[in-house]
């Protein structure tokens, strides 16, 4: 059985009959129509019953985990109405808190802080401190495609989007495989050098390709590393956008049981560990829905508990996965993972983090400057997004806008 190691989730899908015609994620339109994969809607409705303590008693009760969520929720609901002020007057997600006398913080609320990180890092992968209130609330996904999240559970691979569209404009044999010679893979791209009248591209094993114009589309966190030297270097500028945005990092941990010891069924599928140490384990998921009989759990953490557990062993991580699992169900029989996979997305020199999340202050201007191309080399991906950056949807969507830039460019010159 294989598990997705990156993207999980088409987020903004809409019920049906919902949406109209111009309103469709259209990555969703390829996973359902197009490709058929198997997805499931995640549904976190019941998590209020699902909340664990700390201190090894098991569940908290569900009715004051509800008032805890409900007060959360209209705190956020006032946190739309700041969205509709100058983008002068933008202010971090906390700040938002603080002014509706909401402060789930400190030790002494770890039901509160769990609620807090589920609705808040869970999405953006950082905290409320450093995020914007106005690209956040309400968030463009969810009102413009629908609020609905389908877990792609297909053994061809979320990744399969990526061929199926590849597959559109390159060369494919019978069975639908690239095979154009155009696409080379296992290339690591160490200097770009632009010109007005080329660009030249040097990947580390000494290859040069030179074209009329390169679209770069590695993630925000290569581009403020040193993994890619351009020549000249690139203007003031750019590079000033490219530090204001943050690259966050998203971990996902997946650890295979012998055998399942959790509760199944309708309403169990996600559960919260509310922990005294913001973001310690924070929210898990069992996979029986997605893939009966698999006996694996997914905990999600983010920020600095992912670069945290990056520089530990696995089996570091496997121990204090356990040591939680076993206050969550006291009373029943844990027995130790047999298998662990971590993710690590910031250590990665390719990655450096997992997706982009806008900072406090900074208005579609700055966003304008990070797509905006330098000469001949233009710039792409999900940090390119101005409405959708952090999802499968945004890339794509910035994808075709970059390429629309591109052919504009091109035809101008001729």
């Amino acid at each position: 059985m294989n598990i997705e190691m990156g993207a999980n989730w088409v987020e903004g899908v809409a019920h049906e009959g919902e949406a109209r015609n111009d309103d469709v994620n259209p990555i969703w339109s390829i996973v359902n129509n197009e490709l058929g994969l198997t997805t499931f809607c995640s549904n976190y409705d019941n998590i209020a019953s699902n909340t664990y303590n700390e201190d090894g008693t098991g569940l908290y009760d569900e009715d004051f985990v509800k008032r805890t969520i409900d007060e959360a929720n209209e705190v956020q609901k006032k946190g739309n109405k700041i969205s509709e002020r100058p983008r002068s007057d933008d202010i971090s997600v906390m700040a938002m808190q603080r002014f509706f006398e909401h402060t789930p913080y400190g030790p002494t609320k770890p039901v509160d802080m769990v609620i807090d990180y589920y609705m808040n890092d869970y999405e953006f992968a950082e905290p409320p401190r450093v995020t914007s209130v106005q690209s956040t609330h309400p968030l463009p996904t969810f009102v413009k495609f629908g609020k609905n999240v389908y877990f792609v559970a297909d053994q061809r691979g979320y990744e399969s989007v990526v061929h199926y569209i590849a597959g559109q404009y390159l060369e494919t044999d019978g069975l639908g495989a690239i095979v154009d010679p155009r696409l080379m893979l296992n290339k690591a791209v160490q200097e770009i050098t632009y010109s007005q009248d080329c660009v030249t591209v040097k990947t580390e094993d000494g290859w040069l390709y030179e074209a009329e114009y390169v679209m770069v589309s590695v993630s925000l966190g290569v581009l403020q590393s040193n993994l890619i030297t351009f020549s000249p270097p690139l203007p003031e500028w750019k590079t000033f956008s490219l530090y204001q945005f943050d690259m966050a990092v998203y971990t996902k941990i997946f650890l295979k049981f012998p055998k399942r010891f959790w509760p199944v069924g309708s309403g169990t599928e996600f559960f919260l560990y509310a922990s005294s140490r913001r973001g310690y384990y924070p929210i898990w998921q069992h996979l029986e829905k997605e893939y009966p009989g698999c006996s694996i759990l997914l905990v999600t953490i983010t920020d600095d508990e992912s670069r945290r557990i990056e520089q530990q062993s696995d089996e570091h991580t496997k121990a204090e996965a356990m040591e939680v699992l076993r206050k969550m169900f006291p009373d029943r029989d844990v027995p130790d993972a047999t298998d662990i996979f971590v993710p690590c997305w910031w250590s990665d020199k390719f990655f450096r983090g997992s997706f982009s999340n806008w900072p406090i202050g900074v208005d579609s201007y700055e966003y304008d400057q990070i797509r905006k191309p330098v000469g001949r080399v233009h710039f792409t991906g999900e940090h390119t997004s101005e409405h959708y950056n952090g999802y499968v949807h945004g890339a794509y969507l910035a994808g075709k806008h970059s390429a629309d830039i591109l052919i504009d460019h091109a035809k101008r010159e001729k």
